[in-house]
């Protein structure tokens, strides 16, 4: 069986989508109509902007959303995924392709997310640190014994976990990390405490605009990052979509768990080769591609 997989922020490079852009109208109009949606020209800082530029949460999402997303309908019928899954952002990417979410949605919600968590971001100085060789256990135990917010926030694959939270707490944890054994234990360069409890406020904002969207029933399940486990129901995905805002990405068991359920080829859909990467780590046997025209 095959997985489509979707990347998350962190993924974006200048010049992405710009093939796309310049060899399919389709992918033209669709990136035409993500400009009129958004109100700024979103194409001219993916195709030829700064880096910087790239780096602003709000031109983040969106963009890795529009490459991942006009990819898999460029793909047009050889995109034939028996299951999806994404990696925090990528979930949206994933709910447009699995036809759960129709273009327009995915990309205002998306834009939504973005301003909500560079909002909450701005509300109180948080972090992110990745913590490299312990054990998840050992991780999610020295979080809980600190003072203040710091939580597991990304189990990526077995002996990488991303925690999330107070910049003070972070610190702390970080230094007890290290205690412990961990080979590395680094601050990331992200402007907050993603997918913690201080995304609450972006959380709180988010949900109004879900409830407010329309789901569809999806073409194939979804591996939510909440639950990991397959998802059909519309109403249970939009569930999962608004706890995933304060909730931890569960990526490592949600890779266990679609390989249980007979996936044995995985396909990384827009910028980048991380997940392939992951996935790797977490079974070594599976194959992993690119999606390529």
């Amino acid at each position: 069986m095959k997985a489509y997989i979707f990347p998350g922020q962190g993924a974006q490079f200048v010049g992405m989508g710009l093939d796309l852009y310049e060899n399919h109208s389709e992918a033209q109009d669709l990136f035409e109509k993500a400009n009129e949606i958004l109100g700024f020209s979103i194409t001219d800082i993916m195709f030829e902007g700064t880096a910087e530029d790239l780096k602003q949460t709000k031109v983040t999402q969106p963009a890795i959303f529009l490459h991942s997303v006009i990819l898999s309908k460029v793909l047009g019928g050889s995109f034939k995924p028996d299951m999806v899954a994404g990696h925090s952002l990528g979930e949206f990417s994933a709910l447009v392709a699995n036809g759960t979410l129709n273009f327009e949605d995915g990309l205002k919600l998306v834009s939504q997310r973005a301003l909500a968590m560079q909002k909450a971001c701005e509300l109180q100085p948080s972090t992110m640190a990745a913590v490299l060789g312990l054990e998840d256990e050992v991780v999610e135990k020295l979080c809980a014994e600190i003072d203040g917010i710091v939580v597991p926030a990304n189990y990526n694959c077995p002996g990488q976990l991303v925690i999330s939270g107070e910049v003070d707490a972070v610190n702390i944890a970080c230094e007890k990390m290290k205690e412990a054994g961990a080979k590395r234990a680094l601050l990331l360069p992200v402007g907050g405490a993603f997918h913690s409890p201080l995304m609450e406020p972006a959380r709180e904002e988010l949900a109004a605009a879900i409830e407010a969207t329309a789901f569809k029933s999806p073409s194939c399940p979804i591996y939510q990052n909440v639950t990991t486990t397959a998802v059909s129901n519309a109403e249970e995905i939009k569930k999962n979509l608004i706890l995933q805002l304060t909730a931890p990405v569960k990526w490592t068991q949600s890779v266990q768990q679609m390989v249980k359920d007979g996936a044995a080829e995985f396909v990384e859909v827009g910028p980048g080769k991380v997940l392939q990467g992951l996935v790797k780590k977490i079974h070594r046997e599976a194959e992993t591609s690119s999606a390529e025209i």
